[in-house]
């Protein structure tokens, strides 16, 4: 489609769904009270209230409820964006540029209006000085101008057309903010100043974070915002671990908690508060793509820089039992990062489209990548034998040999790594455990270590660990942000989001496959692919999907009827959801 004049949105494939005259987004209610004050719980702590910089840990809910860019999502269609801070925005024929006009009445938190100088610095500052999954964005951006009183356009020196977009979602902060600061290495207290409807009213420092909804918040009716940021009051609680974080819950210390253990959901949540109406159980259907959860192996170190150790590490993962032990076997395994959509690998060996763009890389791909691949199943019990088998005749194949019943390489060297964890890391911490003796049966040494929340993230950001957790959760229409996750620039970048080390030309081939194709069909063969070279590659133990959202809040809570096609997430709750004292 061509846009020969400025538009109130823009998507990535077509026309956007909702029309310039819509009155609100379809899953929130206009006409919803304001009011109300709830509580939240966070694990760990925090020791920065900058979400923009690599530097400390801030609470990570503060970046969509302090802050906003040009445009904003429509959680009910693949990635589409609608005017903001920017009233329009135009793009070239070939998205080559994008430009945006801003609204004369945008305003920071302070009052003060946001400017086109305002844009161009954080534009500038966040992709030079800000956290590394804002620089990707900046190296293919050639020039950024003022282009009149209320206008600003971004050049591009690479196609791909997803750029527009993303430019569309650079937080915008405000300059004069930090004219004599440093942007990367403020204190908790430097807290940039943003546009969004809430404002940190308190905090102390690892315990809590008050958030206040601004009374004169600029956009509260616009038709992007109607129905949104209902709450009065948020006030982020930090407790030690999950379990701690569900009985104050319980207490009634808490407004709402997400459940992600389906079995938990079935027997743990029959407490008095529940049984008396005064707790409501709510479930959202969720029609995105699987994503991937489970343990993440770093490919930087030895041994996991061999495939073949990383498929013995999968199958001594029993996780039939594991899943029985721990979830009652209600949750089902994500079988590939983009399970569950049509985005998904298709079983058997590549055919057609996607076997036509991996053949190029057949040499390079991991073994099963065109040939098919699937995670192996236990047998359902705590001695998994046959997997074990399996598992150390891989082990061998790769040098390591049985020594008095420890697993040695031929230098003599024991098999031996670590699994870190954050405190309070709760199921993944029963994983890790079950794992950890499993693989001391076939004579490998691993342990559990399990550090305080800001030693957690430092060590991420400096990929200083074996095997860790890993969690990403992906959109109907990926792109970019697939770099970010296992682009071969991020390996060596610190902060970078590619915690496997993932360093596959193929991977990479797929991603500029997949933001620069126009065609739907191309795209969808693309993102197949990729799922086929990550699945292959062995780099995460999967776990299980959640397939639908699980929130317990208090009675007084209210959510539209509708939800959106994404499901659950900050977006939904608290988004879009209300106080009623009925």
């Amino acid at each position: 489609m061509a846009f020969a004049e400025p538009q109130h949105g823009l998507s990535m494939y077509g026309t956007p769904a909702l029309p310039p005259d819509f009155v609100s987004l379809p899953y929130a209610d206009p006409a919803a009270p304001k009011g109300g004050r709830i509580a939240l719980g966070n694990t760990g702590g925090f020791d920065s209230l900058n979400p923009f910089v690599l530097k400390g840990s801030a609470p990570w809910q503060l970046s969509g409820l302090a802050y906003e860019s040009l445009m904003a999502r429509n959680y009910d269609e693949p990635f589409a964006l609608y005017g903001l801070l920017a009233e329009t925005i135009e793009v070239g024929p070939n998205r080559e540029w994008v430009e945006f006009t801003l609204r004369p009445e945008a305003r920071f938190s302070d009052g003060s209006p946001v400017t086109i100088e305002d844009v161009i610095w954080s534009y500038e500052t966040l992709g030079t000085k800000g956290h590394p999954r804002y620089l990707g964005f900046w190296t293919k951006v050639d020039k950024i101008e003022q282009t009149g009183e209320r206008r600003v356009k971004l050049w591009f020196n690479e196609a791909d057309r997803e750029l527009a977009l993303l430019a569309g979602m650079r937080p915008v902060l405000q300059k004069a903010q930090w004219q004599d600061k440093e942007f990367a290495s403020g204190g908790l207290n430097d807290i940039p100043v943003g546009t969004g409807p809430y404002v940190v009213q308190d905090f102390e420092p690892g315990k809590y974070v008050t958030l206040a909804r601004n009374p004169q918040y600029w956009a509260r009716d616009l038709p992007i915002m109607r129905g949104r940021a209902n709450f009065d009051e948020i006030r982020l609680e930090y407790f030690g671990d999950a379990q701690v974080k569900f009985e104050a819950f319980k207490a009634g210390a808490l407004s709402a908690v997400r459940e992600w253990n389906a079995d938990a959901w079935a027997n743990q949540y029959d407490f008095p508060r529940v049984q008396s109406g005064e707790v409501v159980k709510t479930e959202i259907p969720d029609g995105k793509p699987s994503g991937i959860t489970g343990l993440v192996m770093n490919t930087r170190r030895a041994p996991f820089d061999d495939w073949r150790v990383r498929q013995a590490m999968i199958l001594a993962f029993n996780f039939e039992y594991m899943n029985d032990t721990i979830t009652g076997g209600a949750q089902q395994r994500i079988t590939s990062y983009f399970s569950g959509t049509d985005l998904g690998m298709r079983p058997g060996p590549a055919e057609g489209r996607v076997r036509d763009l991996l053949a190029p890389f057949a040499d390079t791909l991991p073994p099963g990548t065109l040939e098919g691949y699937e995670l192996p199943e236990g047998d359902g019990t705590a001695r998994n034998r046959r997997n074990l088998r399996r598992a150390l005749k891989l082990l061998a194949e790769a040098g390591w040999a049985p020594q008095e019943g420890i697993l040695r390489n031929p230098q003599g060297q024991p098999f031996e790594f670590s699994i870190l964890l954050p405190q309070g890391a709760g199921e993944n911490q029963s994983f890790a455990t079950i794992f950890v003796e499993a693989l001391t049966r076939i004579g490998i040494n691993a342990r559990v270590d399990t550090v305080d929340s800001a030693q957690y993230f430092a060590r991420l950001q400096n990929f200083d660990f074996d095997m860790t957790d890993i969690r990403r959760g992906f959109s109907l229409s990926p792109g970019n942000e697939q770099r970010l996750y296992w682009g071969s620039e991020g390996v060596d970048q610190p902060g970078s989001r590619n915690l496997m080390g993932v360093a596959q030309p193929a991977a990479d081939a797929m991603i500029d496959r997949m933001v620069s194709t126009d065609d739907p069909e191309e795209f969808t063969a693309a993102v197949r692919a990729l799922d086929r070279i990550l699945m292959a590659g062995r780099y995460v133990i999967p776990t299980y999907s959640y397939g639908v959202g699980r929130i317990a809040h208090v009675r007084q809570m209210k959510h539209p009827a509708h939800t959106p096609v994404y499901g659950d997430g900050p977006w939904f709750m608290p988004d879009v959801w209300w106080w009623s004292d009925d």
